[in-house]
């Protein structure tokens, strides 16, 4: 028996190879699905059976890919309702993959139809779980998520713990947790940067599996805090439900060079210029109004949280050579619709005469011998906020900044911060973008100032 974690830390997202004696069992698996084939190939083995936990709202899954490139029945847990061919299966419902056994148990509450894989090993021992996003490591799967459910938050919050009491703790404290997501995800709200664990441990550290919890307590908690769901979540559902394009077609039509000249004409038309290079280099020179999301970030669901809609049409400025791996991490949360990216980067815009701006900066050393009347606007998260943070500041969190931005009305200039500084360049690019330049940004951010303020 082999189980193996691909996990892929942009998305904070695991999905799984399951082998034994040449059947293989794939468990929610990205949009690309080149690894799952490849490794089946090398073992001389077939992909069996594709098990989703539930319909994912945060990327869109390579369910329909795999099975179309693999032959394997798609299969979901019970209320799953989509447009193709797959199998609902009954909970406690049994999968043969070679000596071992796959069940499906029902475990509503994240959503309707989310379902929790149990492996039983050749020996019918249970050997693990692919908790999908009912359990995480640190955390469990927030309720509002469903999506067209006539269930109220706190109906399904109910649902939750009913699973997780039912259904999973009464599983053996060594049974193996392999979850749907890690650290970054919003699926939940405090993750553990941890991917593998044990359901013992979580019985003792995660605070929604507590001994003597009431449900009343669970759903208190669970909810409370919970951020509103990214605008692109539905799309997504949708894309997953009804069915997508394949990577190779989107790469096909969204592979395009545009010269320097293209891309200026590109500009008159309603599109979004989304610049992904490094932080550094937006800052020292980009295209006036363009966005930055960097790919060396938390890029894809950075693009989801602040471009909101997947029907929108993007050019890229990229760095050379990256400019298709831009095109498949954007289509892993839905955002399909790319014309092209700029030909020789930002290097050929200004050789063909176009204008840049830039992003003034303020060292942290600089910053921290100002006067402590200087105006600052911290776009960390709420909780970040809240557990430390720089006297007079203003905290705009960088989901909300774009629909904010009337609150950004200080008359002198003020300075941009977030925990390490890529979250406050993509703030400084929706600034700019909006008309507000009286600013500068804070390399490193509040992790730099605290260096030069202890």
């Amino acid at each position: 028996m082999k189980v193996e974690q691909i996990y892929t830390k942009c998305l904070s997202q695991g999905s799984y190879y399951i082998e034994s004696n040449n059947e293989v069992a794939i468990i929610d698996p990205l949009r690309e699905v080149d690894i799952y084939l490849s490794k089946a190939k090398t073992s001389n083995s077939k992909i069996k059976y594709i098990f989703e936990t539930h319909i994912h709202a945060d990327f869109i899954s390579g369910h329909l890919n795999l099975a179309k490139e693999s032959g394997a029945e798609i299969v979901y847990g019970p209320k799953a309702e989509t447009s193709f061919e797959n199998i609902v299966a009954k909970d406690y419902q049994e999968f043969k993959i070679g000596d071992i056994t796959i069940v499906a148990i029902h475990t509503p509450g994240h959503t309707i139809e989310s379902t929790t894989y149990l492996l039983k090993d050749s020996c019918g021992k249970d050997h693990a779980i692919f908790t999908g996003d009912t359990l995480f490591l640190g955390d469990v799967g927030r309720p509002d998520l469903s999506q067209n459910s006539s269930m109220s938050n706190r109906d399904l919050a109910s649902m939750l713990f009913d699973s997780l009491r039912n259904k999973i703790m009464t599983l053996s404290d060594d049974v193996i947790i392999y979850p749907g997501h890690g650290e970054g995800s919003s699926c939940g709200k405090d993750l553990s940067s941890e991917t593998i664990g044990t359901l013992g441990d979580q019985k003792r550290t995660n605070y929604a599996l507590r001994e003597n919890m009431t449900k009343d307590e669970f759903i208190r908690e669970v909810l409370d805090g919970l951020l509103d769901p990214p605008k692109y979540f539905p799309d997504n559902v949708m894309l997953n439900k009804e069915g997508y394009d394949e990577s190779d077609e989107i790469i096909n039509r969204s592979f395009n060079s545009l010269t320097a000249k293209e891309f200026d004409n590109m500009l008159k038309e309603k599109i979004t210029i989304l610049d992904v290079r490094s932080v550094e280099d937006f800052s020292s020179s980009h295209i006036p109004g363009s966005i930055f999301i960097g790919l060396d970030g938390r890029f894809a669901p950075w693009v989801g949280e602040i471009l909101e809609d997947v029907s929108k049409r993007l050019i890229l400025v990229a760095p050379e050579g990256r400019e298709k791996e831009a095109i498949i991490r954007l289509s892993r949360v839905g955002f399909d619709n790319v014309i092209g990216y700029l030909e020789g980067g930002i290097s050929s815009w200004i050789k063909n005469g176009g204008i840049v701006s830039k992003v003034l900066n303020e060292s942290a050393s600089k910053f921290s011998t100002i006067d402590n009347n200087k105006d600052i606007l911290d776009v960390r998260s709420k909780n970040e906020y809240k557990s430390e943070s720089l006297l007079n500041s203003i905290n705009i969190p960088l989901i909300d900044l774009s629909k904010s931005i009337d609150k950004v009305s200080f008359e002198k200039t003020f300075y941009v911060h977030c925990k390490g500084g890529y979250r406050s360049m993509i703030a400084a690019s929706i600034l700019l973008a909006n008309g507000i330049s009286n600013f500068s940004n804070i390399p490193g951010g509040y992790d730099k100032i605290k260096n030069y303020n202890s």
